[in-house]
């Protein structure tokens, strides 16, 4: 059944640092329990071990390029049509493309062990740039869902 009315578009402030809104949205990705001062530092101190590690890159820039990198395109989502449910390719909205992207890099900088967290999110972040790494090859993978089942493209609603 479809909503009675559109839901309001929040919007929100960029982060105190840099002022951009995609940092901002990065930062309450990666808090837990309400800490945002605390994923604030994880991520500023990502960015100067960036920045060490890639003496010529801005690491803004390689947080921008990496995110780029891992959003994915064309997604599969279930639908049922008589007994059957297909996995039917779809494009993603730019907002949930973004939203994945981040959900990702995170994810897979929190499945790496041994470090501490703004070291796993710096080495993830360089990988996502440099198109490899946990979070990019979710990316592929989701691609590769949706290129085999294509056949079913014409069940799109």
């Amino acid at each position: 059944m479809p909503r009675k009315y559109k839901s309001t578009k929040r919007y929100m402030r960029g982060d105190p640092h840099y002022d951009s809104k995609l940092i901002s949205r990065f930062i309450n990705g990666l808090m837990l329990a309400g800490k945002k001062s605390t994923a604030q530092g994880i991520l500023y101190r990502a960015f100067d071990f960036i920045s060490r590690k890639m003496t010529d890159a801005d690491p803004v820039e390689v947080f921008k390029r990496a995110l780029e990198n891992v959003k994915p395109r064309l997604e599969v989502r279930p639908r049922r049509v008589g007994g059957a449910t297909y996995q039917v390719p779809m494009e993603v909205r730019p907002e949930r493309q973004v939203a994945l992207a981040v959900k990702w890099i995170i994810t897979a900088a929190r499945s790496r062990k041994g470090k501490p967290m703004h070291v796993k999110l710096a080495d993830e972040l360089i990988a996502a740039y440099n198109r490899e790494g946990v979070a990019f090859k979710k990316r592929e993978d989701t691609h590769r869902m949706a290129e085999a089942n294509k056949a079913f493209a014409h069940l799109a609603w």
